[in-house]
């Protein structure tokens, strides 16, 4: 296995290499464009991904590589913990969409805002658009820029929409960046700024605030604090699950009730906990 690196924006992760279908094929092209991939499914258009993809990859993500053939490459993701594999999370993604793991360097940085620009030189130009929990190592600082480490050498975001992971995270800081994508429509599989589904949306926050928590919801209800139902506060996580099932479902606790990424055909709310979810509501968990 060799270890590498994402080397696009976001990197869809897919059951096989066969799984995407021809409306997909943004976010399999070389220079992918999630963005218009994700704006281009309907309802009925989304329900397909089920059965095909799995997660996503963020810009300098490492992965390592256990295989490769025609064009695609076999992947274990380490930054997202899975029950799968002891390595990371398994899947395919195209082999275009690799690069070299960045440089060594210090002070892990992450995209702290929907999204920002990579730019060259601080103020100048633009490298690409970046989403939202891509985390990168810094290099230095200067005039309100962060010069950090790419898959292609360097370059430079602006301070204001970055957050150090080493920072101490509250409460707040997690419903406060989770609530930035409310509105955003449920993308199966999604950990970006273009879409996210349930337990993504955890994994992600999470890991802008430097923790690292499973990719899936039923992994995260294992490998967390399980509390009483009861006992719940804001910040706190909720789990379902249908009798004799695995869990499927998670979402932040909320003043209001829940901030979750619902299912797919709706949108990223806040909004209490309705009679039929609370039925199948079955632990809580604190971290």
């Amino acid at each position: 296995m060799k270890l590498v690196a994402a080397k696009v924006p976001v990197s869809t992760v897919w059951t096989a290499p066969d799984a995407p279908r021809d409306i997909d094929s943004p976010a399999i092209a070389a220079q992918p464009d999630v963005a218009a991939w994700a704006k281009s499914m309907d309802a009925e258009t989304r329900l397909g991904l089920h059965g095909r993809t799995l997660t996503q990859l963020l810009f300098a993500e490492p992965v390592l590589v256990r295989s490769e053939r025609d064009g695609w490459s076999e992947v274990v993701a380490p930054w997202q913990p899975s029950s799968q594999d002891e390595l990371g999370y398994p899947g395919w993604v195209p082999s275009s969409h690799l690069g070299e793991l960045p440089g060594s360097a210090t002070a892990p940085v992450a995209i702290a805002v929907p999204t920002a620009v990579l730019q060259p030189e601080p103020g100048r130009g633009a490298v690409g658009e970046l989403s939202f929990g891509t985390v990168l190592a810094s290099v230095e600082h200067a005039d309100g820029y962060t010069r950090v480490a790419t898959p292609d050498g360097s370059a430079w975001l602006p301070d204001d929409v970055l957050r150090s992971v080493e920072e101490p995270a509250t409460v707040e800081d997690r419903l406060r960046l989770g609530a930035q994508f409310l509105g955003l429509e449920y993308l199966w599989g999604g950990t970006s700024a273009y879409g996210l589904d349930c337990s993504g949306l955890i994994h992600t926050v999470c890991r802008v605030l430097g923790v690292r928590i499973p990719r899936d919801a039923h992994d995260q209800a294992d490998a967390l604090e399980n509390i009483p139902v009861d006992d719940a506060r804001p910040g706190d996580l909720y789990f379902f699950a249908r009798p004799g099932k695995q869990v499927h479902h998670v979402g932040f606790v909320s003043p209001t009730g829940m901030l979750h990424a619902s299912e797919t055909g709706k949108r990223l709310e806040d909004e209490p906990v309705s009679d039929e979810r609370r039925a199948t509501l079955v632990t809580a968990a604190r971290f």
